[in-house]
């Protein structure tokens, strides 16, 4: 059912949050390409990057509009106003899925809060990538978005992620990953770590080991990042990181 037959009778619109590639231009759905191609509205995080993915599956796009972390609170209210004119939305992010550290949660509550439910077109993230390719135990796991940059709130960050006993995954800068490998590694040596780089990309690479077999590769770090950390100490296998 396309955007437009859902609205026939109803009077109002449809707000889309639709995931889209993060590296790979062929990770997007065929749903997701269906509502791109049909939405009335589509709200960018970057209208040039989201142009780009446009472009190559040669969508032409009825309306182009910005929706970013700087002026989502002014746009937000027109973007759900569309949608209760009987619009058809679809919200996108540079890469991933909206709302997971990127703009889309407030866009999504006020439109909850107005009766309107976002229908989530779901597919690649940054996080389930790294979940899945991590190896470590994700039966239960914490996402704790980007790392603070400042050395004192980056401890307590870490420290709270070990001592959860669980798995736990964020996102770190290029620049801010040597650092913050050392700092675990000082922490806890032992506990089970996982790099993630470059995920669907061209240089996707995944590293694994302990913090301090990470922490002493000597690398000019490239590329998004997210890190795993795993608590409990990896047992001594003789595997090399990166196995």
């Amino acid at each position: 059912m396309n955007p437009r037959e859902k609205r026939e009778g109803a009077g109002m619109g449809h707000l889309y949050i639709v995931s889209t590639p993060i590296g790979n231009m062929e990770d997007l759905t065929l749903r997701a390409l269906r509502v791109l191609r049909e939405a009335d509205v589509i709200a960018a995080e970057d209208t040039r990057h989201t142009r780009l993915l446009l472009d190559h599956y040669e969508i032409r796009a009825k309306q182009l509009v910005s929706c970013h972390a700087f002026n989502e609170h002014e746009k937000v209210s027109g973007l759900v106003e569309q949608v209760r004119s009987g619009s058809a939305v679809a919200l996108v992010s540079d890469a991933g899925t909206p709302s997971v550290a990127d703009p889309g949660f407030l866009l999504v509550r006020t439109a909850v809060e107005q009766g309107i439910e976002p229908e989530v077109v779901p597919g690649v993230s940054a996080l389930t990538f790294s979940v899945t390719a991590s190896a470590l135990p994700v039966d239960k796991f914490c996402f704790r978005g980007f790392a603070p940059v400042k050395s004192v709130q980056k401890e307590k960050f870490l420290r709270e992620m070990l001592s959860s006993g669980m798995t736990c995954f964020f996102f770190e800068s290029p620049y801010r990953v040597a650092a913050t490998l050392a700092l675990l590694a000082e922490l806890a040596p032992g506990c089970r770590t996982a790099l993630i780089r470059e995920a669907t990309k061209v240089h996707e690479e995944i590293l694994r080991g302990t913090a301090a077999e990470l922490a002493a590769l000597r690398r000019n770090w490239k590329g998004e990042f997210v890190i795993g950390i795993h608590p409990e100490e990896r047992k001594k296998t003789g595997e090399d990181p990166g196995a």
